[in-house]
């Protein structure tokens, strides 16, 4: 196989298979690169964190524009900016002084997506689950629960709930799941359990999911070559990037990213990020990638494998005649329990599950109960046999054990808990922690303002938490 390395801004032609040596490989460079100051794609980011609270988590404007959405746009800009809402047509300004402004809109069941000249190149559509009232279905399969918690310290687990909303954490939601059963739940002001919160990069575990769908109804398997048609030209080095190699972020692609070694460029200008700052095709920009690694020999935590993983999910969709924006409600959501979650899209409907989705407490702590129940839900199988030990597992290409298939692993004990927990992670704080020794499920949500003090306050609830099992 020949592949294509990059080193200092120039790339070079390595042969690592001589049984491929006589492939002949032209190198590209990057087809799209980021564009605009740091200050005009942030305010890109703002504006939509913004208009999605507001309109689709119906927060307050103000205390959404305090403690959410300013993730990407670097801190010398924060005293600077400043917000409109405009209530009648959805939409939500963020400025910085009087020239420089980002808006965005919100399209019901796609959420809110960043204005462009262009507009929408899709038509948005409604997505309706099929599932009866949640108010009167017991859970886990609606919200009524059936019995109250019995045979644990509540003094201890009341600890842990006030130890998990510490003030300066900015807690949004705090859910405790013992043998399938809530034993312990919470949220802040002007939160519910019905409230779709900012989930950001736990999307990426959805992602997997959605692909361990695909898997268990024989539309891929985890081994294979993946399916993109612009990696298959002669010589191609991508063509070996395989669907193992995406799950477990080591498709070796350039894409750089904020955790990458000695970055120096400004957070917006990162390729990572880019998704997030504008109104583009997501899985165009990703899908137009030169190799940096040999697929499978290094782990980066970069966001174009989930994204490459998305866009082999809407090809399968569609190339099988489903609406693709309704299929995860048909074949996921609506299996397990979850009457809405918000998947949102850029300007061509493309989901952009590697931050911009929100879904309740609720929803996340039952897609953590579908993985400690090892993907089985009501005596189906929704993901394959295996599959939950495949994400759980240290990837070979990290170096560390705290990555597995597009989940965070408790390898070096950053949580309070046994080795053996796995967690879905998002920016600002967000965790969905599954461990199966236990037979618990955590969830924790907050606004991202509070992300700075998160691991502290959960690890404290944690291990009380622990104690009063």
């Amino acid at each position: 196989m020949v592949v294509v390395l990059s080193c200092c801004g120039k790339q070079e032609r390595q042969v690592t298979d001589p049984v491929s040596e006589s492939l002949k490989f032209q190198p590209w460079e990057d087809t799209v690169q980021p564009t605009g100051s740091p200050a005009y794609l942030g305010l890109g980011t703002y504006a939509k964190v913004l208009c999605t609270a507001v309109f689709a988590s119906k927060r307050e404007p103000e205390e959404a524009f305090q403690n959410s959405g300013k993730l990407i746009l670097p801190e010398e800009f924060h005293s600077s900016v400043s917000y409109e809402i405009d209530q009648e047509a959805g939409k939500a300004v963020v400025s910085i002084g009087d020239s420089l402004k980002r808006s965005a809109t919100f399209y019901g069941d796609q959420g809110c997506i960043i204005d462009s000249k262009e507009g929408l190149k899709f038509e948005p559509v409604e997505v309706v689950s099929a599932l009866p009232e949640a108010a009167i279905t017991p859970w886990p399969m609606g919200d009524l629960n059936s019995s109250a918690v019995q045979g644990y310290n509540l003094g201890l687990l009341n600890q842990a709930v006030d130890s998990a909303f510490n003030p300066k954490a900015l807690t949004a939601a705090f859910l405790v799941i013992h043998k399938g059963e809530i034993i312990a739940e919470k949220y802040g002001e002007g939160i519910s359990k019905d409230t779709q919160l900012e989930s950001w990069s736990m999307g990426k575990s959805l992602t997997a999911t959605l692909i361990g769908r695909l898997i268990q109804m024989g539309r891929l398997t985890i081994n294979q070559k993946a399916p993109i048609k612009e990696w298959q030209a002669e010589g191609d080095p991508r063509a070996e990037i395989t669907i193992t190699n995406l799950l477990q972020m080591s498709s070796g692609l350039r894409f750089p990213a904020h955790r990458d070694p000695q970055v120096t460029v400004p957070i917006p200008l990162l390729a990572h990020m880019y998704i997030y700052t504008s109104p583009m095709n997501v899985f165009d920009f990703s899908v137009n990638r030169p190799l940096e690694f040999v697929p499978g020999s290094t782990g980066r935590y970069r966001n174009c494998d989930p994204l490459m993983l998305g866009y082999i999910l809407r090809q399968i969709v569609e190339a099988d005649g489903r609406n693709y924006w309704s299929w995860p409600q048909e074949e996921l959501f609506d299996k397990i329990g979850i009457r809405e979650q918000l998947l949102e899209t850029d300007i061509h409907g493309n989901f952009i599950l590697t931050g911009f989705d929100y879904g309740t407490a609720r929803n996340w702590g039952r897609l953590g109960m579908l993985y400690l129940n090892d993907g089985v839900w009501n005596n189906v199988r929704l993901l394959p046999e295996g599959f939950t030990e495949f994400v759980s597992s240290h990837a070979s290409g990290w170096e560390k054990p705290i990555y597995g298939g597009l989940f965070w692993l408790n390898g070096t004990g950053e949580l309070e808990l046994p080795k053996d927990a796995y967690y879905m992670a998002g920016g600002g704080g967000q965790r969905t922690i599954i461990v199966p020794s236990l037979d618990l499920v955590v969830v924790r949500m907050g606004h991202s303002e509070g992300g700075a003090f998160m691991q502290a306050s959960l690890n404290s609830a944690l291990k009380l938490v622990v104690a009063a099992l």
